[in-house]
């Protein structure tokens, strides 16, 4: 039986090049001495594993990535190699903005009062790591001090659930997993869509509402980083789910202590400083990548 596992995942404009990119990337490990044990296609032209040895999957990754690089460029192919044990995961952690909805919220509100490029602008250094996430949440909400609160239930209509959002919390759920939605934006928005896609459990910050207006403000503690990671091991620990059997999603830098601490830990459309940190990503690919990164085939899926 194999050791480890290369799996090739292609977004759309890349299908008629993944047949080529498994080629590719199985001379490319094969020319560092892997032993190529099989191949399997989890989803014809989509997805492919390739089961092998002797090589680390850390070595396959950089290899295969160079190899199809040079053979199929600007291809918009994925690549997860790891270890075959416990390579389908229990727990589920999930972060919300910018990850399973397309939207980040703050944004959203910033819009009714003229000052998305403003707060967008925040945001944007805030998940790239490039000031503390707290202090930046903080500040994004104080500028909407005295927006009414029926402005949550309006940009609340803007959302939008990432592609592959439904069939990965879906299908882990059939298989035996628990989900969970870890967000550093709101209650207001993530209770609706932990209902809404099935997850388990939401954790996320709440907004100070006063006199049916924003106050500016948010109810301390915030939830940041190390809370992220906190709700992982704390939720394996009551589980009783190795943390080798996890898998956390996520794209700021605020999620990176908790892709790190995971079995599983997958970058996910991040941004440049989770990406360049992150041992997984997932650049190309929607949520279902994550599905067949544990070795999910199509017909598996399940809520798609």
């Amino acid at each position: 039986m194999a050791e480890n596992v290369l799996t090739l995942i292609a977004a759309p404009a890349a299908c008629a090049a993944i047949k080529s990119a498994v080629e590719s990337a199985t001379q490319a490990m094969a020319e560092l001495g892997a032993r190529i044990e099989w191949t399997s296609w989890l989803a014809e032209t989509i997805a492919c594993d390739i089961g092998f040895g002797e090589l680390s999957p850390d070595l396959a990754d950089a290899a295969c990535r160079a190899a199809i690089a040079r053979d199929a460029p600007q291809m918009p192919i994925d690549l997860v190699a790891q270890p075959v044990l416990a390579r389908k995961k229990s727990l589920l952690v999930a972060d919300m903005e910018a990850t399973v909805i397309a939207n980040e919220m703050l944004d959203e509100l910033a819009e009714l009062r003229g000052l998305r490029a403003q707060i967008s602008a925040i945001t944007a250094r805030a998940m790239n790591g490039e000031i503390d996430f707290a202090a930046a949440l903080r500040e994004r909400v104080a500028l909407l001090k005295d927006l009414p609160e029926t402005a949550l239930a309006e940009v609340a209509g803007r959302i939008r659930i990432d592609r592959g959002a439904r069939a990965l919390v879906a299908t882990m759920k059939a298989y035996g997993a628990y989900a969970a939605l870890v967000s550093g934006g709101f209650r207001v928005f993530a209770d609706p869509i932990r209902d809404r896609l099935g997850f388990d459990l939401a954790v996320a910050n709440d907004l100070v509402v006063a006199d049916g207006k924003l106050a500016g403000a948010v109810r301390e503690p915030i939830l940041a980083r190390e809370a992220k990671l906190a709700t992982l091991t704390a939720l394996a620990a009551e589980r009783r789910v190795p943390l080798a059997a996890t898998l956390a999603v996520g794209d700021g830098a605020n999620d990176l202590p908790m892709l790190e601490a995971a079995g599983l830990g997958i970058a996910y459309h991040a941004k440049p400083v989770v990406a360049a940190h992150a041992r997984f990503r997932i650049d190309h690919g929607d949520l279902t990548a994550l599905l067949y990164a544990q070795g999910y085939r199509r017909e598996e899926f399940v809520g798609d």
